[in-house]
Parts: C-alpha cells; sequence; structure tokens
C-alpha cells in the first residue's frame, strides 16, 4: 500500500462515507484480565460516540509509509489451516459475528502483546465498494467493479486522567475532578487484507504503530505471523555503516556532502509519487559509484546484500537515511545544522595546517538570540583572508 491507498481507506472514516458494518471491543487490565466487551453495528452507536472511533481508525492510517506505516507479508505457511493470516482470513469473512472467533483473536492479542497498563482493543468490519476511475482519474462511484472487504484492529492505552481542579456549574465553586479512565490513541494496529492497488491483497498488510523504533515485535510475531522488517532508525543505522565500509578512504567530508546532495534531489523530485523513493542494490551501487566507491568495494557491497537478502531487506527508504530538514556536522564539541539547500556554504578548509570546518556567512548573524554585526574586514588577520 502506498499514502494515496492509505488515504483513500481513512476517507470512509466520515458519516457521509462510512463503509463500518460492525464493531467490537474488549478492555484489557494490567493483570491481562478481560473486563468489559463491546459487540454492536456500527451504525447503531451515538453519533459523538461514532466520531471518535472515526478518529481512532484514522489515527492507525496515519503517518509516513516505512516509518509508521510498514507494508508486511505472511510468509507462505501462516495461510494455511490454523496460521495467522488464516484465522485473520476466517475472521474478515465471519464480519465480526463469530463469537468464538473474535474471543481467540482477544486471548492471541493479550498473550502476545507486552504491555503492563489497561488497553482497550477495537476490531471494525468494512466492506467498500471501490470506485472506478477514468482515465484523467477521476473517481467514478456509479461504476463500481470490486468490494474490499476488510477489518481493521486498533490497540489503544487507558490510562487514568490527570488530577485536577474544576467548575462546578450546578453548585457554582471550584473543587476537586472526577478522574476518569481515558481511551487514548492508539499506540499499534493493523489493516487487513492490505489495500494494494485499489484492491483487495490477502497476502499483506498494513501496520501501525504510533512510535515506529518501539514496534512490538512479539505482537508481529504471534499475533501476524510476519517477517518484522528493518526499522527507520535501524534502516539509517545500516546504510551509514555500508556507506562508510564502501567508500573506505573515500568517506570524506566533500564525499558525503555531495551523497547527502544526491538524495535530497532524489526525495526532492519524487516527493509528490505515491511511493515512497527506495534504494535497492542497483541505485545504492550507482550513487556510491558517482562519489567515488571504487569497483572492488562495490562488488564487495553487493556480495554484503546477497549474503543478507534472507533476513533483512535488500533497500532503504531515502527518507529513513537522510535528513531532509537538516545537514548535520558533529565533532566532539561542536554540532553544526545547516538546510539541506544551503550545504554550499559550508566548506573543509586547512587553516594555520589544521582542518576546519568553515561556513560563510552573509550581513546577518544572530547569536543566541542577539542580532550582531560581522567582523569588519579591516580586522582580519592575513592568515584569516588567506
Amino acid at each position: 500500500m502506498n499514502k494515496k491507498e492509505a488515504n483513500e481507506i481513512k476517507k470512509l472514516y466520515t458519516p457521509a462515507n462510512c463503509a463500518i458494518s460492525r464493531i467490537c471491543g474488549c478492555y484489557v487490565d494490567a493483570e491481562k484480565n478481560k473486563r468489559t466487551e463491546l459487540k454492536e453495528a456500527f451504525l447503531s452507536l451515538p453519533e459523538d460516540e461514532a466520531f471518535k472511533y472515526f478518529t481512532i481508525f484514522k489515527g492507525t492510517l496515519s503517518g509516513t509509509i516505512g516509518k509508521n506505516l510498514i507494508n508486511m507479508e505472511f510468509p507462505l505457511h501462516t495461510e494455511a489451516e490454523g496460521g495467522t493470516q488464516h484465522l485473520l482470513l476466517k475472521l474478515r469473512d465471519s464480519q465480526l459475528k463469530d463469537d468464538t472467533l473474535i474471543e481467540e483473536f482477544y486471548d492471541n492479542v493479550i498473550a502476545s502483546y507486552d504491555y503492563g497498563e489497561n488497553y482497550y482493543i477495537i476490531l471494525i468490519h468494512s466492506a467498500y465498494d471501490i470506485p472506478s476511475k477514468s482515465t484523467d482519474g477521476i473517481e467514478m462511484f456509479d461504476a463500481s467493479d470490486f468490494v474490499y472487504e476488510f477489518i481493521q484492529c486498533a490497540i489503544c492505552p487507558v490510562k487514568l486522567s490527570k488530577a485536577g481542579l474544576c467548575y462546578n456549574t450546578e453548585a457554582n465553586v471550584i473543587q476537586n475532578r472526577n478522574r476518569d479512565w481515558i481511551v487514548e490513541a492508539p499506540d499499534t494496529g493493523f489493516l487487513f487484507p492490505a489495500f494494494t492497488d485499489r484492491n483487495t491483497d490477502i497476502h499483506g498488510i498494513m501496520y501501525y504503530s504510533k512510535n515506529p523504533e518501539q514496534i512490538p515485535e512479539r505482537l508481529v510475531d504471534e499475533l501476524l505471523g510476519c517477517v518484522m522488517p528493518m526499522t527507520a532508525k535501524s534502516q539509517k543505522e545500516t546504510f551509514q555503516a555500508m556507506i562508510e565500509e564502501t567508500l573506505g578512504e573515500q568517506c570524506d567530508f566533500e564525499t558525503i556532502k555531495n551523497l547527502h546532495e544526491n538524495l535530497n534531489e532524489i526525495i526532492e523530485e519524487t516527493k509528490d509519487e505515491a511511493d515512497p523513493f527506495t534504494l535497492d542494490t542497483y541505485q545504492l551501487k550507482k550513487l556510491l559509484e558517482s562519489n567515488g566507491a571504487s569497483p572492488e568495494r562495490l562488488e564487495a557491497l553487493e556480495q554484503r546484500f546477497a549474503d543478507q537478502e534472507e533476513t533483512v531487506a535488500p533497500s532503504f527508504i531515502a527518507s529513513n537515511v537522510v535528513n531532509t530538514r537538516s545537514f548535520e556536522i558533529k565533532t566532539p564539541d561542536v554540532s553544526i545544522k545547516v538546510a539541506p539547500d544551503k550545504t554550499h556554504l559550508v566548506e573543509n578548509r586547512f587553516i594555520d595546517g589544521r582542518p576546519c570546518i568553515v561556513i560563510g556567512i552573509s550581513e546577518h548573524i544572530e547569536i543566541n538570540g542577539i542580532n550582531v554585526r560581522p567582523l569588519p574586514a579591516a580586522n582580519l588577520t592575513e592568515n584569516d583572508e588567506s
């Protein structure tokens, strides 16, 4: 799934477009006990309550593809009888009307979700008549050829509201506020089947994590049975290690600055595309070759990809491995951040026999919020001028 497809499903979570047929929920306490359950036709909910559920499920389709929203595929064995994908498929086909399947799903979540506080498991079933699109991309709602039937799950923390004071309108007094258990925004969730190429993909799932660096691996492994992909942080660290290893002695200031500029240019050029730009083996080799990597080191890089292919996805989402907001330079004592399109202002020079970072400045300089004047040229020493 790409961002456009995720947004298309998010549009269903409004009163006018609502395609949700049924909602089920289970409130679990910190001791993993089921405290209460919900099973209802969604349209029977009060309007204000339905809006709150719309917000929750929009949340599980929000974020960045490859960071918060992760496309996962099911290994073949999970689709056999008794497999994790097979259970999800039966759950969807039951339209959440089979209590035994629902309870089995809740039990699987409780057993695999390592969370030490209260939380609320929510499941919905929906059926979306996919409108056809004309050649110019306009949706034709009266020309639907396929129905996308899916379930979506959200797992939300339930936390006690903060203590405080409130105004009692009836008594006209300020008093202690009652503390309530509040269902918060979802921490994790998923959409099954995936909505790939605007149609049903039973072999894939769209997974959501509020914190992309704290994905509950046990939940993904045991509840979904999917192979855990590299997180955005892991992609960045692996990419950085590959760059250092492949460039070797050529891994100098100018080379890395050029590489950073190349990646930012690619990201800018592809920002309007539905899928994020991904560096595969060929593209990474081409990028490194244009920045001075030797044929021997490129061959070693290709072999490293081949060795890892069974366990690690041999590709990187470009926005995960480069900082698109700033060009950052760090030394043990100094940290410098420069706008990505202003890297030409930063140079690496030798001054008085020492390697230095030199930054071109304009007339405006600000230090700790104070506007200061640049040093007049007449005050520069001979070494400064050189």
